[in-house]
């Protein structure tokens, strides 16, 4: 969609992977590429904080307009990437637990006043931070806000089909189809 790298999803450690790339996932399902609209980087607040600097403050000159930053434990690098630069930071908290003391994720929402963080946890939230990050894109780029339009369509339409067919089958046989089919 794009000629220019405009998303950057970062992560501490390649152990975050198995989350994050459920985001890298929702802006394929939008049509966005990877290594041409977005880009995949392990970069860790404690083990290369010069990097993690870097790559914050030169985000803006490079073209990025939005960064997803994963992490999980202390969840340092969301916060601190968020401190370094002006563009839309979005959190991802590394974590099995919606616990909202987990540290992770109270690291993130409890960001000081000044420096916004959105926050989202774990693999649906590294989705829908993907799906928020396209929201961001489509706000300027046309066919980003097509290609969304189209993405929340077919959800519409696989409700609709469900209900249709809960309807015809009723709650016992839509279940037991619904369960043949995942086996």
């Amino acid at each position: 969609m794009s000629e220019q790298l405009r998303v950057g999803i970062i992560m501490g450690s390649d152990s975050d992977l198995g989350v994050m790339q459920h985001t890298g996932a929702a802006l394929a399902e939008l049509g966005l590429a990877y290594n041409v609209d977005y880009e995949e980087r392990v970069i860790s607040a404690h083990r290369t904080p010069d990097a993690m600097t870097e790559y914050a403050a030169t985000a803006a000159t490079r073209g990025l307009q939005v960064i997803v930053a994963g992490a999980g434990g202390s969840a340092h690098l969301p916060g601190m990437v968020a401190s370094e630069t002006s563009l839309p930071v979005l959190g991802v908290a590394i974590t099995s637990s919606p616990d909202t003391l987990n540290r992770a994720l109270g690291s993130m929402i409890g960001m000081p006043k000044g420096k916004p963080l959105a926050t989202f946890q774990g693999e649906a939230g590294a989705f829908n931070a993907g799906l928020f990050t396209a929201r961001i894109l489509a706000a300027t780029d046309p066919s980003v806000r097509e290609a969304y339009a189209r993405y929340e369509q077919a959800l519409a339409d696989e409700v609709r089909g469900k209900d249709k067919r809960l309807k015809e089958l009723g709650a016992a046989a839509y279940l037991e189809a619904k369960r043949i089919a995942s086996s």
